[in-house]
Protein backbone atom coordinates (compact mmCIF):
# COMPACT_ATOMS: atom_id res chain seq x y z
CA UNK A 1 0.00 0.00 0.00
CA UNK A 2 2.98 2.35 0.26
CA UNK A 3 3.78 2.24 -3.47
CA UNK A 4 3.69 5.77 -4.90
CA UNK A 5 3.49 7.39 -1.47
CA UNK A 6 4.79 10.94 -1.16
CA UNK A 7 5.07 13.47 1.66
CA UNK A 8 3.80 17.04 1.21
CA UNK A 9 4.87 19.52 3.91
CA UNK A 10 2.94 22.59 4.97
CA UNK A 11 4.26 25.63 3.14
CA UNK A 12 5.45 23.64 0.13
CA UNK A 13 3.94 24.21 -3.31
CA UNK A 14 0.88 22.01 -3.75
CA UNK A 15 -0.14 21.98 -0.09
CA UNK A 16 -3.88 22.82 -0.09
CA UNK A 17 -4.37 26.48 0.82
CA UNK A 18 -7.68 25.91 2.59
CA UNK A 19 -6.12 23.27 4.84
CA UNK A 20 -3.10 25.46 5.51
CA UNK A 21 -5.42 28.17 6.88
CA UNK A 22 -6.92 26.15 9.75
CA UNK A 23 -5.47 26.81 13.23
CA UNK A 24 -4.17 23.26 13.78
CA UNK A 25 -3.14 22.44 10.22
CA UNK A 26 -1.06 19.27 9.90
CA UNK A 27 2.66 19.79 9.45
CA UNK A 28 2.75 17.29 6.60
CA UNK A 29 0.49 15.01 4.60
CA UNK A 30 1.27 11.52 3.36
CA UNK A 31 -0.43 11.08 -0.01
CA UNK A 32 -1.06 8.22 -2.42
CA UNK A 33 -2.46 9.30 -5.75
CA UNK A 34 -3.08 12.80 -7.02
CA UNK A 35 -4.13 15.67 -4.78
CA UNK A 36 -4.95 18.64 -7.01
CA UNK A 37 -5.26 21.66 -4.67
CA UNK A 38 -6.99 23.70 -7.39
CA UNK A 39 -10.06 21.44 -7.52
CA UNK A 40 -12.82 22.82 -5.27
CA UNK A 41 -13.82 20.16 -2.75
CA UNK A 42 -16.88 19.43 -0.61
CA UNK A 43 -17.04 16.84 2.17
CA UNK A 44 -19.86 14.30 2.54
CA UNK A 45 -19.99 12.45 5.85
CA UNK A 46 -22.56 10.48 7.80
CA UNK A 47 -23.58 7.34 9.61
CA UNK A 48 -21.60 4.12 9.40
CA UNK A 49 -24.92 2.26 9.49
CA UNK A 50 -27.13 4.34 7.22
CA UNK A 51 -30.69 3.67 6.16
CA UNK A 52 -31.58 2.95 2.51
CA UNK A 53 -32.74 6.58 2.35
CA UNK A 54 -29.33 7.79 3.54
CA UNK A 55 -27.50 5.59 1.05
CA UNK A 56 -29.61 6.83 -1.88
CA UNK A 57 -29.26 10.46 -0.81
CA UNK A 58 -25.50 10.33 -0.27
CA UNK A 59 -24.99 8.61 -3.62
CA UNK A 60 -27.13 11.14 -5.50
CA UNK A 61 -25.33 14.09 -3.87
CA UNK A 62 -21.86 12.66 -4.52
CA UNK A 63 -22.66 11.81 -8.13
CA UNK A 64 -24.11 15.25 -8.72
CA UNK A 65 -21.15 17.08 -7.18
CA UNK A 66 -18.56 14.93 -8.93
CA UNK A 67 -20.29 15.41 -12.28
CA UNK A 68 -19.99 19.18 -11.79
CA UNK A 69 -16.22 18.96 -11.20
CA UNK A 70 -16.25 19.08 -7.38
CA UNK A 71 -13.91 16.72 -5.53
CA UNK A 72 -15.84 14.66 -2.97
CA UNK A 73 -13.96 14.36 0.34
CA UNK A 74 -14.76 11.75 2.98
CA UNK A 75 -13.16 9.35 5.44
CA UNK A 76 -13.36 5.94 3.70
CA UNK A 77 -15.43 4.65 6.61
CA UNK A 78 -18.26 2.16 6.30
CA UNK A 79 -21.65 3.51 5.34
CA UNK A 80 -22.10 7.05 4.02
CA UNK A 81 -18.36 7.71 3.57
CA UNK A 82 -17.81 4.66 1.40
CA UNK A 83 -20.96 5.32 -0.62
CA UNK A 84 -19.89 8.92 -1.28
CA UNK A 85 -16.50 7.76 -2.60
CA UNK A 86 -18.06 5.06 -4.79
CA UNK A 87 -20.71 7.35 -6.25
CA UNK A 88 -18.15 10.03 -7.10
CA UNK A 89 -16.06 7.43 -8.91
CA UNK A 90 -19.13 6.12 -10.75
CA UNK A 91 -19.75 9.65 -12.02
CA UNK A 92 -16.19 9.85 -13.34
CA UNK A 93 -15.18 12.46 -10.77
CA UNK A 94 -12.39 12.95 -8.25
CA UNK A 95 -12.63 11.82 -4.65
CA UNK A 96 -10.19 12.15 -1.74
CA UNK A 97 -10.19 9.77 1.23
CA UNK A 98 -8.68 10.95 4.52
CA UNK A 99 -7.65 7.99 6.67
CA UNK A 100 -7.42 7.63 10.43
CA UNK A 101 -4.39 5.36 10.08
CA UNK A 102 -1.18 5.27 8.08
CA UNK A 103 -1.26 4.65 4.35
CA UNK A 104 0.60 1.37 4.83
CA UNK A 105 -2.80 -0.15 5.52
CA UNK A 106 -6.46 0.57 4.85
CA UNK A 107 -9.18 0.73 7.45
CA UNK A 108 -11.75 -0.72 7.28
CA UNK A 109 -10.00 -3.62 5.47
CA UNK A 110 -13.03 -4.34 3.25
CA UNK A 111 -12.42 -0.97 1.56
CA UNK A 112 -9.00 -1.93 0.16
CA UNK A 113 -10.40 -2.35 -3.35
CA UNK A 114 -12.23 0.97 -3.07
CA UNK A 115 -9.00 2.67 -1.94
CA UNK A 116 -7.12 1.28 -4.94
CA UNK A 117 -9.90 2.40 -7.26
CA UNK A 118 -9.72 5.93 -5.82
CA UNK A 119 -5.98 6.12 -6.55
CA UNK A 120 -6.30 4.55 -10.01
CA UNK A 121 -9.08 6.98 -10.96
CA UNK A 122 -7.05 10.13 -10.29
CA UNK A 123 -8.04 10.75 -6.68
CA UNK A 124 -5.97 10.18 -3.58
CA UNK A 125 -5.60 8.72 -0.11
CA UNK A 126 -4.44 11.18 2.56
CA UNK A 127 -3.14 10.83 6.12
CA UNK A 128 -1.10 12.95 8.51
CA UNK A 129 0.08 9.75 10.20
CA UNK A 130 3.23 7.77 9.26
CA UNK A 131 2.60 4.75 7.02
CA UNK A 132 2.74 2.17 9.82
CA UNK A 133 0.31 3.99 12.17
CA UNK A 134 -2.54 1.77 13.36
CA UNK A 135 -6.22 2.80 13.17
CA UNK A 136 -6.51 3.81 16.83
CA UNK A 137 -9.74 5.38 18.11
CA UNK A 138 -7.93 8.62 19.02
CA UNK A 139 -6.82 9.15 15.42
CA UNK A 140 -10.29 9.54 13.93
CA UNK A 141 -11.48 12.76 15.61
CA UNK A 142 -8.16 14.36 14.61
CA UNK A 143 -8.61 13.03 11.08
CA UNK A 144 -11.99 14.80 10.84
CA UNK A 145 -10.44 18.29 10.98
CA UNK A 146 -8.53 17.44 7.77
CA UNK A 147 -11.70 16.27 6.02
CA UNK A 148 -13.39 19.61 6.79
CA UNK A 149 -10.20 21.64 6.32
CA UNK A 150 -9.75 20.44 2.74
CA UNK A 151 -13.32 21.35 1.84
CA UNK A 152 -15.30 24.48 1.05
CA UNK A 153 -18.36 22.91 2.65
CA UNK A 154 -19.37 19.88 4.69
CA UNK A 155 -22.57 17.87 4.13
CA UNK A 156 -23.97 15.59 6.85
CA UNK A 157 -26.22 12.73 5.70
CA UNK A 158 -27.63 10.89 8.72
CA UNK A 159 -26.02 10.44 12.12
CA UNK A 160 -26.77 10.28 15.81
CA UNK A 161 -26.04 13.08 18.26
CA UNK A 162 -22.69 11.58 19.31
CA UNK A 163 -21.58 10.59 15.82
CA UNK A 164 -18.26 11.41 14.21
CA UNK A 165 -20.10 13.21 11.41
CA UNK A 166 -21.37 15.75 13.93
CA UNK A 167 -17.80 16.29 15.13
CA UNK A 168 -16.73 16.93 11.53
CA UNK A 169 -19.57 19.41 11.01
CA UNK A 170 -18.67 21.31 14.20
CA UNK A 171 -15.03 21.48 13.10
CA UNK A 172 -16.14 22.75 9.69
CA UNK A 173 -18.15 25.54 11.33
CA UNK A 174 -15.16 26.50 13.50
CA UNK A 175 -13.00 26.62 10.37
CA UNK A 176 -15.46 28.99 8.67
CA UNK A 177 -16.73 26.41 6.18
CA UNK A 178 -20.32 26.12 4.97
CA UNK A 179 -22.18 23.38 6.86
CA UNK A 180 -25.10 21.52 5.28
CA UNK A 181 -27.52 18.97 6.66
CA UNK A 182 -29.87 16.65 4.81
CA UNK A 183 -33.21 16.36 6.61
CA UNK A 184 -34.52 12.90 7.40
CA UNK A 185 -37.62 11.23 8.84
CA UNK A 186 -38.58 12.73 12.20
CA UNK A 187 -38.92 9.27 13.76
CA UNK A 188 -35.44 8.07 12.76
CA UNK A 189 -32.57 8.23 15.30
CA UNK A 190 -30.28 8.81 12.31
CA UNK A 191 -31.96 12.19 11.78
CA UNK A 192 -30.71 13.46 15.15
CA UNK A 193 -27.41 14.93 13.93
CA UNK A 194 -28.68 16.64 10.75
CA UNK A 195 -31.75 18.03 12.54
CA UNK A 196 -29.61 19.34 15.41
CA UNK A 197 -27.40 21.06 12.83
CA UNK A 198 -30.41 22.60 11.09
CA UNK A 199 -31.64 23.95 14.43
CA UNK A 200 -28.22 25.49 15.03
CA UNK A 201 -27.67 27.33 11.77
CA UNK A 202 -26.69 24.74 9.16
CA UNK A 203 -28.11 25.11 5.66
CA UNK A 204 -30.68 22.60 4.48
CA UNK A 205 -29.48 20.63 1.44
CA UNK A 206 -31.60 18.49 -0.87
CA UNK A 207 -29.63 18.47 -4.14
CA UNK A 208 -26.11 18.79 -5.47
CA UNK A 209 -27.19 21.84 -7.47
CA UNK A 210 -27.78 23.81 -4.26
CA UNK A 211 -24.12 23.76 -3.21
CA UNK A 212 -23.23 25.86 -6.27
CA UNK A 213 -25.10 28.90 -4.98
CA UNK A 214 -24.91 28.20 -1.26
CA UNK A 215 -21.09 28.07 -1.12
CA UNK A 216 -19.66 31.53 -1.94
CA UNK A 217 -17.11 31.42 -4.73
CA UNK A 218 -17.67 27.80 -5.70
CA UNK A 219 -19.21 28.54 -9.09
CA UNK A 220 -16.35 30.94 -9.89
CA UNK A 221 -13.77 28.26 -9.06
CA UNK A 222 -15.52 25.73 -11.27
CA UNK A 223 -15.86 28.24 -14.09
CA UNK A 224 -12.17 29.10 -13.89
CA UNK A 225 -11.27 25.42 -14.36
CA UNK A 226 -13.54 24.85 -17.35
CA UNK A 227 -12.43 25.73 -20.84
CA UNK A 228 -14.53 28.43 -22.48
CA UNK A 229 -16.69 27.22 -25.34
CA UNK A 230 -18.52 29.43 -27.82
CA UNK A 231 -22.21 28.65 -28.10
CA UNK A 232 -23.46 27.66 -31.54
CA UNK A 233 -25.72 30.31 -33.11
CA UNK A 234 -28.58 27.83 -33.41
CA UNK A 235 -28.25 26.42 -29.88
CA UNK A 236 -31.51 25.85 -28.03
CA UNK A 237 -32.06 27.57 -24.67
CA UNK A 238 -30.60 25.59 -21.75
CA UNK A 239 -33.99 24.70 -20.21
CA UNK A 240 -35.24 23.29 -23.52
CA UNK A 241 -32.04 21.26 -24.06
CA UNK A 242 -32.40 19.66 -20.64
CA UNK A 243 -36.09 18.92 -21.20
CA UNK A 244 -35.37 17.39 -24.59
CA UNK A 245 -32.54 15.26 -23.14
CA UNK A 246 -34.76 13.99 -20.35
CA UNK A 247 -37.56 13.10 -22.78
CA UNK A 248 -35.22 10.97 -24.91
CA UNK A 249 -33.95 9.12 -21.86
CA UNK A 250 -37.44 8.45 -20.50
CA UNK A 251 -38.61 7.29 -23.93
CA UNK A 252 -35.63 4.94 -24.23
CA UNK A 253 -36.15 3.47 -20.76
CA UNK A 254 -39.84 2.74 -21.31
CA UNK A 255 -40.65 -0.12 -18.94
CA UNK A 256 -37.14 -1.59 -19.14
CA UNK A 257 -33.95 -1.20 -17.11
CA UNK A 258 -30.90 -0.20 -19.12
CA UNK A 259 -27.20 0.11 -18.34
CA UNK A 260 -25.32 3.35 -18.85
CA UNK A 261 -23.74 2.00 -22.03
CA UNK A 262 -27.12 0.88 -23.36
CA UNK A 263 -28.56 4.33 -22.66
CA UNK A 264 -25.61 6.01 -24.39
CA UNK A 265 -26.33 4.00 -27.51
CA UNK A 266 -30.09 4.55 -27.28
CA UNK A 267 -29.93 8.34 -26.95
CA UNK A 268 -26.69 8.81 -28.93
CA UNK A 269 -24.98 10.82 -26.19
CA UNK A 270 -21.48 11.18 -24.75
CA UNK A 271 -21.06 9.76 -21.26
CA UNK A 272 -20.56 12.99 -19.30
CA UNK A 273 -23.70 14.91 -20.36
CA UNK A 274 -25.73 11.70 -20.07
CA UNK A 275 -24.49 11.11 -16.50
CA UNK A 276 -25.43 14.69 -15.61
CA UNK A 277 -28.95 14.18 -17.00
CA UNK A 278 -29.30 10.93 -15.05
CA UNK A 279 -28.18 12.57 -11.80
CA UNK A 280 -30.62 15.47 -12.25
CA UNK A 281 -33.45 13.11 -13.19
CA UNK A 282 -32.81 10.93 -10.14
CA UNK A 283 -32.86 13.99 -7.90
CA UNK A 284 -36.13 15.01 -9.61
CA UNK A 285 -37.59 11.60 -8.74
CA UNK A 286 -38.10 10.60 -12.38
CA UNK A 287 -35.74 7.61 -12.47
CA UNK A 288 -34.02 5.28 -10.04
CA UNK A 289 -30.42 4.00 -10.11
CA UNK A 290 -30.13 0.23 -9.63
CA UNK A 291 -27.15 -2.02 -8.85
CA UNK A 292 -24.81 -2.62 -11.78
CA UNK A 293 -25.19 0.98 -13.04
CA UNK A 294 -28.65 0.21 -14.44
CA UNK A 295 -31.47 2.75 -14.58
CA UNK A 296 -35.25 2.51 -14.61
CA UNK A 297 -38.18 4.89 -14.80
CA UNK A 298 -40.10 5.46 -11.61
CA UNK A 299 -43.72 4.38 -11.86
Amino acid sequence: MTDGLCVLRRGEPGFPRLLEEIPDAPGALYIRGRLDPEIPAVAIVGSRRPSPYGIRTAAALARGMAAKGIAVVSGLARGIDGMAHQAALDAGGATWAVLGCGLGQVYPPEHRDLAERIVASGGCLISELPPDAAPLAAHFPRRNRIISGLSMGCVVVEGRLKSGSLITAKLAAEQGREVFAVPGPASSPLSQAPHWLLENGASLLTSAEEVLWKIPGLEDKLAARSRPAAAAPTALPAARRVSQGWSKILESLGSETLTLDELREAVDSDAQPLIQHLVDMELSDLIIALPGRRYARKT
